[in-house]
């Protein structure tokens, strides 16, 4: 039996967010969502589609007038307008229409990327989640935000748009491969940390069983992080407040995953990203030193980093600025208070973050 949580929208229920270890439900859902007269794409990466891409589209085959897939090449790199353009192309060839949906299955950079083409195409058609990967079901699949990246730059161009479902499928996460794997955990580590202090020590005590990949304490841990973001998003479903806090250690995450040519997996970035933001915290006296290294040591175990080699501190600072959650001509950088409160902070300067960033960088040469 499927597990679900609602997500409200303006104190009005939204959409489900359903938990199940299999597809049959699926098309229970999308059945339930009434769409036998309405034509129905698939929209996956060339991975995802090898995997699964033949299943799902028979099995929504059964619920829909008619079913399609588009496919686009895995990659961040094709998480861009170009590939926008494509889409836009197929659906208009297809005869899609205003009352016809789009199914995003994959991770997160297919579900970023469908959700903005169901924001923009006829003005706004239905779509649904369906992610495959740990990140997505722990974070981007949630809350509506869609987006693409425009030259490199991270998100540049996006829409708020609302699901009509996510379904999770915790099978999934079998086939990931270890770094896909905890790349995604990075966003579960942030939602104790912003959040809950309690959920924070129940992914310690569980650490030996998560990485297991022990399917029990995986859903478990899902859905005790989906609702940290489920209450986030619903007090701030736009990003006008609250909502930012989801953005620890993005700024200069996000940064690295640029200066590095996305050779970084998101989670990764994130990771060295938070370990700078606690390193900022502490500087400014909002942690102590043992909650700074008790915070950068805990990604450790989970196979993420703490340091990164072959970047240059000042070019990562100036990237910084280029960041889409400026206030200004400030940043709106989140700081922790303790482990489980996180707060807003515009008054973060340019050498606090350098300092940050030079604490998570590993020079190879000084080191020689």
């Amino acid at each position: 039996m499927a597990q679900r949580l609602n997500v409200s929208y303006n104190r009005k229920p939204c959409y489900d967010i359903v938990f199940s270890t299999g597809w049959n439900e699926l098309k229970e859902e999308l059945q339930e969502l009434g769409l036998t007269e309405r034509k129905i794409c698939v929209c996956t990466d060339s991975n995802v589609d090898a995997l699964y891409g033949e299943a799902v589209l028979k099995l929504v085959s059964d619920c829909c007038k008619k079913a399609v897939k588009f496919v686009f090449p895995a990659g961040e790199e094709h998480k861009n307008l170009d590939t926008v353009k494509d889409a836009y192309r197929f659906l208009i060839e297809e005869h899609f229409d205003r009352k016809d949906v789009l199914i995003a299955l994959g991770g997160g950079v297919t579900g970023d990327l469908t959700g903005y083409v169901a924001a923009t195409y006829l003005r706004g058609i239905d779509f649904i989640q369906v992610p495959t990967t740990l990140l997505a079901q722990a974070d981007s699949s949630i809350g509506g935000k869609t987006g693409v990246d425009f030259e490199g730059y991270k998100n540049m161009v996006g829409a708020f748009k609302m699901p009509r479902l996510v379904y999770m499928n915790f099978e999934t996460l079998k086939t990931l491969d270890d770094r896909q794997f905890f790349s995604g955990f990075a966003e579960i580590m942030k939602h104790g940390l912003i959040k809950d202090a309690e959920f924070y020590e129940w992914l310690i005590e569980n650490m030996y069983e998560i990485c297991e990949r022990d399917l029990d304490v995986l859903s478990e841990m899902l859905m005790k992080s989906c609702v940290v973001k489920k209450l986030v998003v619903e007090k701030d479903p736009t990003e006008q407040g609250e909502r930012a806090l989801l953005n620890l250690g993005h700024t200069i995450g996000h940064a690295i995953e640029k200066a590095k040519n996305f050779e970084l997996f998101h989670g990764e970035c994130v990771a060295l990203g938070t370990v700078a933001a606690a390193y900022v915290s502490w500087k400014k006296e909002l942690l102590s030193m043992e909650e700074f290294y008790e915070i950068r040591d805990m990604f450790v175990p989970f196979y993420l980093p703490i340091t990164v080699e072959g970047i240059d501190p000042e070019e990562i600072l100036k990237l910084t600025k280029s960041d889409k959650k400026k206030d200004g001509d400030s940043i709106r950088f989140i700081l922790l208070k303790k482990i489980g409160k996180a707060v807003i902070d515009t008054t973060v300067t340019d050498e606090e973050i350098l300092n940050a960033i030079k604490e998570i960088y590993f020079d190879e040469e000084a080191n020689d």
